[in-house]
């Protein structure tokens, strides 16, 4: 079942990326705003694209949270494989994100100094 869910969540949300599915939902808002003169603008008018857009938002966050999970995952685990096959890494950043807010902080302010070092050489002549 899982990997069923994970094939169909990330069809879906390429498929919802799309032009295509930006272009049927400015659709769907303009035939929505067309036929409120012709209900009334009641507030079952109202209703309908208030619950579409609730639902599809609601199961959405669910489908994108899952490839967002995925791809960090995967990410992950090439980051983790470029460190474990480039001899000069230091491996104890592996499993950084595993690590205190304090560690990481301290590496975040590490790799800033180290930028901030590597423009003022390439500045300086």
């Amino acid at each position: 079942m899982k990997d069923t869910f994970r094939r169909f969540s990330c069809t879906v949300a390429d498929s919802v990326g799309s032009p295509v599915a930006f272009l049927v939902g400015v659709a769907v808002i303009v035939v929505w705003a067309i036929t409120g003169p012709l209900f009334h603008y009641s507030d079952t008018w109202q209703l309908v694209i208030n619950t579409g857009t609730t639902i599809v938002t609601f199961l959405m966050v669910f489908l994108i949270q899952n490839t967002q999970n995925r791809d960090a995952k995967t990410m992950q685990l090439k980051l983790d494989e470029l460190l474990r096959a480039i001899k000069e890494a230091r491996t104890k950043l592996v499993d950084l994100e595993d690590a205190p807010d304090e560690v990481v902080e301290e590496f975040r302010k590490e790799f800033s100094d180290l930028r901030r070092d590597v423009h003022d050489e390439v500045a300086s002549p």
